[in-house]
Parts: structure tokens; sequence; C-alpha cells
């Protein structure tokens, strides 16, 4: 078999935990920060978990995990 390419967007995206679930950061926190409302810059601070629907096209992705 030949070696699967890992997508280079992905592997700078997202990460994996010690459990081995991926973990991504939040969207929409790069500019325009002044038209955002407070509660969303807080709400969208530090990473969460990926839901199980995107982990299986992200695994794709990220075939050495």
């Amino acid at each position: 078999m030949p070696k699967l390419k890992t997508k280079s967007s992905a592997k700078k995206r997202f990460s994996v935990t010690g459990t081995g679930k991926l973990k991504r950061n939040f969207a929409k926190k790069r500019h325009c920060l002044f038209c955002k409302t407070q509660k969303m810059k807080r709400q969208a601070r530090g990473t969460t978990l990926l839901s199980e629907v995107d982990v299986q096209i992200v695994k794709k992705f990220l075939p050495y995990l």
C-alpha cells in the first residue's frame, strides 16, 4: 500500500487529546472584534471537542492519528 498524504490544512487546525478525541479552536476570533458581542468573544475562548459527525470526516484528512 502506498503512503497516505495528510491534509496540511487539517494538520494545522486539529489536535488530539490524551484519550484520542479531536480538539478544535473556535471560529470568528481574528478580526472585526469590535462588532461582536462580549458574550460571543468570551464563549469562543480556548478550544472545544469536535462533534462526532465531523470526527469521521477529519479522520480521513489525518490518516496517521
